[in-house]
Parts: C-alpha cells; sequence; structure tokens
C-alpha cells in the first residue's frame, strides 16, 4: 500500500526555472513532498510510469512548448483507472489535478474544469491564494482563483455552444496561429479548419480574427 508522511505532489511546466521555484516554495513549507517534475508530455509519460504511487496532487501548466497540457488531464486519470502496470494493492486514487497558467482568460478555466481538473490559479496569484488553492484541492474540493471567478460569472453563453474542436481551434487563433499552422497542428485540411472558423464566427457574433483573440 502507498503511504506518505506528507501530500505528494508532481510539477508539469515547461520552463525549469518556474518548476525549480515552486519546488523550492513547497519545501520550504514542509508540508509537500514533490515526487517528480516534467516538461513536455513525453516526459510526463515517462515519469509516471516510474512513480511507484500515484501522487496526492498534480500542478499543471497549460502551455508545454507546442502541446496543450490540459490533454494530460484526462490521460492522468486513465492511467490510474486502467494502467496495467500499477502493482497489485497499489491505491488507484486519481491525483487531483490543479492547474496553474499565465492564461487569464474565463474559456481555459472553463476548459480545464471540463476537462477534469480540480481547480485552476494564475501564476499572478500571491502566497495566500496558492496555499488555499492547494487545501481545497488537497482536501476534495474545487477551486478557482478569486479574481478569475468573478471573470467567471461573465461568461459569455456563446462558449457553451462551441464544440471540443472549435474550443481548440479558438485557443489556437488566441494564439495567433494561422490557418495553416492550425492545419498542421490538428493534422487536418486547410480547409475543414476554415469551415470550422465560419461556424465559430456563427456562433460567437464575432466577425474579425481580431475579435476572437480578444475574447
Amino acid at each position: 500500500m502507498c503511504k506518505a508522511e506528507k501530500p505528494t505532489l508532481v510539477l508539469i511546466d515547461d520552463h525549469r526555472m518556474i518548476r525549480k521555484g515552486f519546488r523550492a516554495y513547497l519545501t520550504e513549507t514542509n508540508r509537500f513532498d514533490v515526487v517528480g517534475e516534467a516538461g513536455s508530455p513525453k516526459e510526463v509519460y515517462a515519469l509516471f510510469e516510474t512513480l511507484p504511487c500515484p501522487p496526492a496532487l498534480v500542478l499543471l501548466d497549460i502551455e508545454l512548448g507546442e502541446s496543450n497540457g490540459l490533454e494530460l488531464i484526462p490521460w492522468i486519470e486513465e492511467h490510474y483507472t486502467q494502467h496495467k502496470s500499477v502493482p497489485q494493492g497499489t491505491s488507484t486514487d486519481v491525483p487531483a489535478v490543479l492547474v496553474y497558467s499565465i492564461f487569464e482568460d474565463p474559456f481555459r478555466v472553463q476548459s480545464a474544469l471540463r476537462m477534469g481538473a480540480r481547480g485552476y490559479i494564475s501564476k499572478s496569484a500571491d502566497e495566500g491564494e496558492i496555499e488555499a488553492a492547494l487545501d481545497a484541492v488537497l482536501a476534495g474540493e474545487s477551486y478557482v482563483d478569486k479574481r478569475l471567478m468573478e471573470k467567471m460569472t461573465d461568461l459569455p453563453d456563446f462558449y457553451s455552444r462551441l464544440t471540443r474542436r472549435e474550443r481548440e481551434i479558438l485557443i489556437l487563433v488566441q494564439k495567433n496561429y494561422n490557418n495553416s499552422r492550425i492545419a498542421r497542428e490538428l493534422n487536418v485540411e486547410l480547409r475543414t479548419i476554415e469551415n470550422y472558423l465560419s461556424r465559430i464566427y456563427d456562433k460567437t457574433g464575432m466577425t474579425t480574427r481580431g475579435d476572437l483573440v480578444k475574447l
């Protein structure tokens, strides 16, 4: 059985110095045991294959180079509910995921929560906000940065009308990817992206690409 004196935690961020700083902060509190770090999906897959026990918490950034960190949330759940290499008798509790991101728009917050994140805080949050989020998530509760929660209450209804693929494309538009790059990123035809964008314009009521970027 997996037992730990302190809650175990994995840091996933593509910036090594941010991981280093957060590890130092968590170590200083003497409340958490950081059992692993990763900076890319490939490193995440390798790390979780070697962890003997599920961590209590995963602190996850959204941007992992060119990859979307949110896509790791369902993978982590599947890893601990279906993965055959988990030792017999080992707890298969799924780690709670707390997203820690520079992005503060309500769309990404909503996307993270829909994909299974337990909480979401901004990288501009102060220590009190971070500790509140860690405590809440570890207690099995949900937590969203207070400033971001205020923005969530003003979230336009059109977000809920977008399909998952449309939300993915909108995120890439907001990263200033052109249509050709989006098509390569999603491995689809350019015409397919143009069709999706047409539907996104209709659903959001926006008329220009610049409008979409500002959403």
